[in-house]
């Protein structure tokens, strides 16, 4: 199965009772809650365009790459996805995704999620044409709470 087409979504949510309806609501907010996730790695198909979110019928197996920190009061957490389209010897070619999550300011994972896409690139001898990047962050996770931050590139074959 091949996608040719990607978006990407993000989003915090916190919950009293447990990390996993923290999480439930950090999809919510992303947009994604509705589907089954099934978590793929990291390759963007040759030609693959970025469109705007689409509405996902609910029970729909989505694939995702997807980044996930969890956390409590007081704990700064961050979550994110990077993605480039990369060129080899001047041509276009596939292109690649990476995840980064912790207990870390915005800047430390936006730092550590281009290091990953340069580090994924040199290994495949290929040039990043251009990147993007989409964190989500928590650091007012309320008192008695769980706290939950994800960050999603979903594939999707819709214009």
């Amino acid at each position: 199965m091949l996608f040719k087409n990607f978006f990407v979504v993000s989003g915090g949510g916190a919950s009293r009772n447990s990390s996993l309806t923290a999480f439930d609501r950090a999809l919510f907010k992303a947009g994604i809650a509705q589907c089954n996730l099934v978590q793929v790695s990291s390759i963007l198909p040759e030609g693959a365009m970025q469109v705007k979110p689409a509405k996902i019928e609910p029970g729909s197996v989505t694939f995702t790459v997807m980044s996930r920190e969890d956390g409590l009061h007081g704990e700064e957490i961050t979550a994110g996805i990077g993605w480039a389209h990369c060129k080899v010897n001047g041509k276009d070619s596939y292109g690649i995704v990476v995840e980064d999550h912790g207990k870390k300011t915005v800047e430390e994972c936006r730092r550590d999620l281009r290091i990953k896409l340069e580090e994924m690139a040199e290994a495949r001898k290929m040039d990043i044409a251009e990147y993007d990047i989409e964190i989500a962050h928590m650091n007012d996770i309320p008192q008695n709470t769980f706290g939950c931050v994800a960050a999603a590139l979903i594939y999707v074959n819709e214009k």
